[in-house]
């Protein structure tokens, strides 16, 4: 070979090896004595910070990191916070403790100082910016002012505003602050708002700064002139109770307002308040609202989307689980995404959207949830996937091999093969978790298998296609980067320390090492924000044997410019498409990017340019369309929640028609091609007849079932009834009765159920073990499957739990098909609403949740009435089968027996009562618990204990039990006496005689409701001759101090038409007719709406007259007074709360309905049929608040069908109500006292004020929060405050006196010494009525006073170890909560960062304990909502509201029966 030949070759070599040097990536070290707490890039620029918090120091990079300088002209060691702007890529402020801070605008290259009267508040984000770039100068700032030294330093904060960018003087802007933020503070968050609109949460009266603040003075204020003129108090639409502010945020293009619930009988759960607009306020509503209720719970608003808001709400009480929900496109009402969600006690939840592809998202679910609250195994993490915006989710599908190729150790087509990664709640870097805006790449650290293995133990996955398919591409978990829009991936090993890191250039197929030659523990990789750069930052931690003099951090620079790649080409590009093929669409277009090819070996170079994606319009179908404004969604359509509003002038004549809506609008921000697609909300032509009436006109529809009607109830807080017929049909109206729709044609229903503690949830129960729940108050019904039938034993079959609404019990029933000789009962449970069912016993009677609405015990304890011996049919049991009480925690795995045998217990207000059969006596015990584990037993009279009577528990909401006991029974009338129990359940004296009951056990009495201590019974008054004509004569009687004494109601004056009544003796009074006789109990003699309103059917005379041959009156002051409004017996409803009453003729058919609008002075007639109707219930929500109404009935000609006539009132005015407290006499309310005009000045020992609308007011109450009633004052003590004492009686002459054969109760002394007082008295013949408040005055109740024991009897020294010793206890759990506490379980966490507050520090349901002798005794939960299951003979009578349970106790009953409908 010719000697040129080889030089030729020699040189080629050396330049392609000096080439292959040259071609490599670049690095260089700069060392740092402390990790950052702030690392950025300015946006779309080379210029960096690094944050040195310990020190106080600020470092600037012009060159993406490659060198370091500390910022000029700051003072050294000042810099505590540093903030860029936001909307101005080259500003950015340092701010300091103290009062002088600095700012750039030219990326940090220069600084320049500024000074503010205040020192920073300590809040994550100090500052607030105005997003227009025009006004980039424009900012708020929270300082902190103090006043005091020491322990007596009193802090508030302020918050000041500046115009210039802080180049000139700042003003303050408010006081007494905890957040100001610009209105237009986001770029999604589009309105047309004045530009200056400034939002302050703030409390109420702040011009006296310093003073402590209570919750509830923190209100929402708003101002266009930086409040110097205008401070407007936003009250979200709700008035007055707009108070209780927790937090405000804008977020994407809603702003958000967190307050607590503090309105009048609130729960203190926090809400949520949504605007799109700056000026309609709406409340977000959940269909958990009630359930996973957020009185305790946090909301944590997750990173949603422009169309639609995202909240995570915690939904297990005992650990950080939550559930996620998804909302409509204007942020109200919200949807179950996800159950089970993983968050950490912070507040952050593991869910991340993938960066630019819209609707995809990535979160993690705690698969042993149950076992997980139940505190016995540590959390096992699921990954879950969407591509569809939450509507669905999948699991990540793994790759089928590893990094080397080897197979994995599991089937990936197996449920219990899946992908799983590490998410938001365990971070390992800056930033974003999963992607970046390099189109489509996904990476994550994670494990194969059925579960998220620990961190240490996991590997590294890739997705380049959105998240539908990963590839492992390295062993261990490193942490990555993306850069150059994906033309470079950089990774490096976060297990260990590394010296070099990989890097790909063709999207993880191949991988080259890189040695930096610095050994380091990474803790940052990152590049500039939007991942277009070649150039990268790693961050590590340098080993102590490699550290030098120059820090124990090192930041290196990484630069891949130097590889020697040319620049692509067009031809180097492809499109690439996001989303899954089967979710392509979201919002109306699919979506897709210019993305570089795999095998494309050049670099994109296009850096600061984001990519941008392309959208292509996709033809318009359902997914595109929600329900327009007046419309609801009804299964699969969207149907009217009344007459339709239209257009003045549009029609003319009753018979023209009008273009109206369809029901359905294109979701906003949607961009689907209607013309190729479906057109959902093109305009219909519609009647004028239909459309909303004129004012003044009063608008009804009939419509007529094909069966009679056994069965029907709202959902609460809904317009959404629910009807079952006697063909087993069910059918719903979402509008008040206005159009109805059969639920699941062609299915057989047994009953239906209202989930007890969540208004939106209702199950359809079945013959079968399929059934059919709703989670969205009828919108949707879902299959649920059960592993038994529903039993027809009579009792429960299913029971909710208070706290958490995914928690079910089933009580069904197996072999009982035939003859059953194992015929018996079984109880399952599920946590998951039903999807799966764990069994808790068999051969049982009823199990239920242990804790209660307000019984707070174990959440997780299911109590079981449970057979001793279990085999044989169960249907045959009798008292020679104990029926054990067993209390099981831990979701029945650890279980207690309470009891031996039993007959039953009941749950209600804050007590548990169990009735316990005593064989050795052949008797019953009553025992009473207020903690579910500690029973004591219930004391009687000598005279009235329960041995061989029936009983029924009435009512326990005064804080005491009404108890009555049957004291006559066949062959005489049944009849008793109510007894009454001191606070705590356990000793009961007489209350009253010979009070009515039925055959049944249902008794004549019923509370008032919303006024507390009032009842209204009907007694026996010829006790004596009763048993032998067998015909009661029966009197009304009225108690005003809960129970103490009892009186017959005044009659009226004159009757309704204004003549004297024949009856005017002082032995005439007014007789009504009460629970025990109603068709529908729901119809009660109250209101909850309207204080002091009462309706009831009667006479006057000396007892009783038949239904038939009595009147309707009317009360308006909690039955002191009473008017006859009409003759004749009539059903009654109440209407938007008292302004229209409304009755129809219960003699028989009728064609029209009577109303008022001045609470009974006037009435008017409104014919509604050309053809009477026999009407038996008049239904309206169950709150009262509306004013349409459903008349249920039938035609005389077709008994075996009905027909329900909606009556629509809305047109009638169509002036609202103004409700002013701070000026009373120019409103449309009056306060109104239950002691007006009255001898007895006070009532439960205090005068009280309640707001009502004045009765010749004609307008709309609607839906207004009420006023909380206004205590005026206590009273002193008469004898109206105190009822007898156990053992004692009230006599002719009202006084106590002690019964015959019976002792005084012996004095608890360490009961009466328990809280500290120093005296304790002896009994007397009286005791105080709990509810009463009265202070001083007279204290029947008090006999001689004696000294407490013990409380003289200790040194100085004791006392002072006392008080030291519970004070230290107090620092340490002070230190432990303030470790636990910020943003925990019970926060509210919204993105903005910190408030930084400073704080200062049913009435109805009652329980039927069963009724009849002892060996029949038996208690289940029933009411309203029961069915004969396969006996169409069997009379079905509707039993409800108020609420007694009661079980039919013969053994062969063939009766469902089901919760109480409140």
């Amino acid at each position: 070979m010719a000697l040129h030949h080889r030089a030729g070759i020699l040189f080629w070599a050396i330049a392609c090896l000096l080439a292959a040097v040259l071609a490599q990536p670049q690095s260089s070290i700069t060392s740092f004595e402390n990790l950052p707490a702030r690392l950025f890039f300015f946006d779309d620029s080379t210029d960096a910070i690094y944050h040195d918090v310990v020190k106080g120091v600020v470092y600037v990079s012009p060159d993406e990191g490659k060198s370091w300088k500390p910022a000029e002209n700051v003072d050294e060691g000042a810099a505590a916070l540093v903030l860029e702007h936001p909307f101005n890529n080259r500003v950015a402020f340092i701010l300091s403790m103290g009062k002088k801070h600095w700012r750039t605008i030219d990326r940090g290259r220069t600084w320049q100082s500024f000074e503010m009267p205040l020192d920073p508040a300590r809040v994550a984000r100090p500052l607030s910016f105005h997003a227009d770039p025009k006004k980039w100068e424009y900012i708020l700032y929270q300082g902190t002012a103090c006043t005091g030294s020491g322990w007596k330093t009193l802090c508030h904060d302020e918050t000041y505003y500046t115009t210039t960018g802080f180049s000139g003087d700042s003003k303050l802007l408010l006081a007494d602050v905890s957040r100001c933020q610009f209105a237009h503070s986001s770029k999604d968050f589009r309105h047309d708002a004045h530009s200056d609109l400034i939002y302050c949460v703030a409390f109420e009266g702040s011009g006296s700064t310093g003073s402590g603040h209570t919750l509830a003075a923190s209100r929402l204020y708003s101002s266009t002139d930086f409040f110097e003129t205008e401070k407007k108090l936003e009250d979200l639409g709700i008035g007055k109770n707009a108070r209780g502010v927790v937090a405000f945020a804008i977020v994407s293009k809603f702003a958000v307002v967190a307050l607590k619930d503090l309105s009048e009988g609130g729960s203190g759960d926090m809400l949520l308040y949504v605007t799109e607009n700056t000026k309609d306020w709406a409340l977000a509503r959940f269909p958990h609202s009630s359930s996973a209720r957020l009185r305790e719970n946090a909301y944590t608003i997750v990173e949603s989307t422009t169309h639609s808001l995202a909240v995570d709400v915690l939904s297990h009480d005992r650990s950080s689980i939550g559930t996620l929900f998804v909302s409509n496109s204007n942020g109200t009402f919200f949807v179950e995404s996800l159950q089970d969600t993983n968050r950490n006690d912070m507040g952050y939840v593991d869910f991340e959207n993938i960066y630019g592809i819209e609707g995809v998202g990535l979160a993690n679910i705690v698969a042993n949830a149950k076992d997980v609250d139940g505190g016995r195994a540590r959390k096992q993490l699921q990954t879950r996937i969407t591509f569809d915006d939450g509507r669905t989710w999948s699991r990540l599908r793994p790759p089928a091999t590893d990094v080397n190729g080897d197979r994995i150790h599991c089937n990936p087509d197996d449920a219990d093969c899946s992908l799983h990664l590490h998410s938001v709640t365990l971070p390992h870097n800056f930033g974003r978790v999963f992607s970046s805006p390099a189109p489509g790449f996904v990476m994550g650290v994670g494990s194969i298998g059925d579960r998220l293995l620990p961190y240490e133990e996991c590997d590294t996955f890739l997705s380049t296609d959105g998240g539908i398919h990963w590839r492992m591409v390295q062993q261990d978990a490193h942490k990555y980067e993306f850069g150059d829009q994906g033309s470079i991936l950089v990774t490096i090993n976060d297990e260990e320390g590394a010296d070099s890191v990989e890097y790909s250039t063709d999207f993880g197929r191949t991988w080259k090492t890189y040695n930096f030659n610095a050994r380091l523990r990474a803790r940052i990789l990152t590049t500039v924000g939007d991942s277009t750069s070649q150039k990268f930052l790693l961050v590590g931690q340098v080993a102590k044997r490699d550290q030098k003099n120059n820090g124990r951090f090192a930041v290196v620079f990484l630069d891949f410019a130097g590889l020697d790649r040319p620049k692509c080409r067009d031809s180097d590009f492809e499109p690439w498409y996001a989303r899954s093929s089967t979710h392509e669409c979201i919002m109306g277009h699919k979506q897709s990017y210019r993305r570089r090819k795999q095998d494309a070996d050049c670099y994109v170079g296009e850096k600061f340019r984001d990519p941008v994606p392309e959208e292509e319009n996709c033809p318009c179908t359902k997914e595109d369309y929600e329900c327009d404004y007046n419309f609801v969604q009804d299964g699969d359509t969207c149907v009217p929640v009344g007459p339709e509003p239209i257009p003045a002038g549009v029609c003319a004549e009753p018979t023209d028609e009008y273009m109206g809506s369809s029901g359905w609008r294109k979701i906003p921000g949607n961009t689907c091609d209607r013309d190729r697609g479906e057109k959902l909300d093109e305009k219909v032509k519609k009647p004028c007849s239909s459309a909303q009436p004129a004012e003044g006109q009063i608008l009804h529809q009939t419509f007529e079932f094909p069966s009679t009607v056994v069965q029907f109830a709202y959902f609460r807080e809904s317009t959404v009834i629910l009807v079952r017929l006697a063909d087993s049909s069910i059918w719903m109206s979402p509008n008040e009765g206005y159009t109805w729709n059969q639920v699941r044609p062609g299915e057989s229903f047994v009953a239906f159920y209202h989930h007890k503690f969540s208004n939106d949830r209702a199950y359809l129960i079945t013959k079968s073990n399929k059934h059919y729940y709703t989670t969205d108050t009828g919108k949707t019904w879902l299959p649920m499957t059960t592993r038994t039938v529903p039993n027809s034993f009579g009792l429960p079959v299913l029971h909710f739990h208070p706290t958490n609404t995914e928690y079910l019990i089933w009580t069904g029933q197996e072999g009982c098909e035939g003859f059953g000789e194992n015929c018996h009962m079984e109880a399952h449970y599920s946590l998951k609403n039903g999807r799966d069912w764990t069994l808790i016993d068999k051969y049982v009677r009823n199990c239920a949740w242990a804790r209660d609405a307000e019984l707070l015990v174990d959440p997780n304890q299911i109590l079981c009435e449970s057979y001793k011996n279990k085999q044989g049919n169960q249907r045959s049991f009798g008292m020679d089968n104990p029926l054990e009480l067993i209390a099981g925690s831990q979701f029945y795995e650890t279980k207690t027996k309470l009891f031996d045998h039993v007959v039953g217990f009941a749950k209600f207000s804050e007590y548990l009562i169990v009735a316990e059969f005593q064989a050795a006596r052949q008797s019953l015990d009553i025992q009473v618990s207020l903690d579910g584990r500690n029973f004591a037993p219930g004391e009687f009279p000598p005279s009235m204990r329960p041995d061989q009577h029936a009983y029924t528990i009435l009512e326990s909401s005064t804080k005491s039990v009404f108890l009555h006991v049957t004291t006559s029974e066949p062959p005489a009338p049944y009849w008793g006496n109510i007894l009454k129990s001191n606070s705590n359940g356990t000793y009961f004296g007489l209350s009253l005689d010979n009070v009515n009951r039925n055959d049944d056990g249902f008794v004549d009495f019923e509370k008032m409701i919303n006024l507390d201590g009032i009842a209204l019974v009907n007694i026996v008054s010829n006790p004596h001759e009763a048993p032998l004509t067998g015909r009661k004569l029966l009197q009304t009687r009225i108690t005003h101090n809960d129970g103490g004494s009892w009186r017959p109601l005044p009659p009226p004056p004159k009757d309704s038409h204004g003549n004297k009544y024949p009856c005017d003796s002082t032995a005439c009074s007014l007789q009504i007719h009460g629970y025990t006789e109603r068709y529908d109990v729901r119809a009660t003699f109250s209101t909850p709406s309207v204080p002091g309103l009462l309706m009831a059917v009667g006479n006057v005379g000396d007892s009783l007259a038949r239904y038939e041959d009595s009147d309707t009156f009317l009360s308006r002051d909690a039955g002191f007074t009473w008017e006859e409004v009409h003759k004749d017996a009539h059903l009654w409803e109440f209407g938007d709360s008292g302004s229209i009453l409304i009755m129809a003729n219960d003699e028989g058919p009728t064609d029209h309905v009577m109303f008022s609008t001045d609470e009974g002075l006037n009435w008017r007639e409104y014919k509604f049929s050309d053809e009477p109707v026999r009407v038996k219930a008049i239904v309206t929500v169950p709150e009262d608040t509306s004013r349409r109404f459903i008349l249920m009935g039938y035609y005389p000609r077709a008994r075996n069908a009905a027909v329900a006539v909606h009556i629509d009132f809305s047109a009638l005015t169509k002036q609202m109500c103004v409700l002013d407290p701070e000026n009373p006499s120019q409103d449309d309310f009056e306060l109104w006292s239950p002691s007006e005009e009255r001898e007895e000045q006070c009532l439960f020992g205090r005068q009280t004020l309640y707001h009502r609308r004045k009765r010749d007011r004609n307008c709309i109450v609607g839906k207004q929060e009420k006023i909380q009633e206004k205590i005026v004052k206590n009273c002193q003590c008469t004898d109206i405050d105190f009822e007898c004492e156990f053992n004692y009686v009230r006599n002719d002459a009202g006084k106590c006196v002690l019964t015959p054969g019976s002792k005084p109760r012996e004095p608890d002394i360490m009961d009466q010494c328990r809280n500290g007082e120093d005296e304790w008295y002896e009994l007397t013949a009286y005791r105080k009525v709990p509810i009463s408040s009265c202070e001083g005055g007279k204290r029947l109740d008090r006999g001689p006073a004696h000294p407490c024991p013990g409380i003289r009897g200790h040194s100085a020294f004791f006392w002072l170890m006392m008080l030291l010793i519970p004070l230290s206890f107090a620092a340490l759990a002070g230190v432990w909560y303030y470790r636990k506490g910020g943003y925990n379980r019970g926060a509210i966490r919204l993105p903005g960062g910190d408030t930084g507050f400073r704080y200062s520090g049913d009435s109805g349901v009652l329980d039927t304990l069963a009724s009849v002798p002892w060996f029949l005794l038996g208690i289940a939960g029933i009411a309203y909502e029961w069915v004969a299951e396969k006996f169409d003979s069997v009379a079905v009578r509707l039993r409800g509201r108020r609420g007694y349970r009661h079980l039919p106790v013969d053994e062969d009953a063939q009766i469902l029966r089901f919760e109480d409908e409140e």
